[in-house]
């Protein structure tokens, strides 16, 4: 599980599925900055993980201050299924 901040809206919600990097996970949870007083683009904070770390997630049995953070831009994200039910 990690922290990844997304600058730009791919058009994503909670519990869609994207690519990066080679790397394919499913977003737990987003939390949307910049809107009012952010950056020029809004910036998407989401923590990502493999479906088999929901459970998890969901308990909070993980410190998220100690989680890894990537960047990455709107436009380097692929997209898989843009939301959905999050009993992945």
């Amino acid at each position: 599980m990690k922290q990844l901040i997304i600058y730009g809206d791919p058009g994503i919600r909670a519990g869609a599925i994207i690519e990066y990097d080679g790397e394919r996970v499913v977003c737990f949870g987003i939390n949307r900055n910049g809107e009012w007083h952010g950056p020029e683009e809004v910036q998407l904070w989401c923590t990502v993980g493999d479906e088999d770390e929901y459970e998890d997630y969901e308990k909070r049995n993980y410190v998220p201050h100690f989680l890894d953070v990537d960047h990455v831009d709107a436009d380097d994200v692929d997209v898989v299924r843009a939301n959905a039910d999050l009993a992945v």
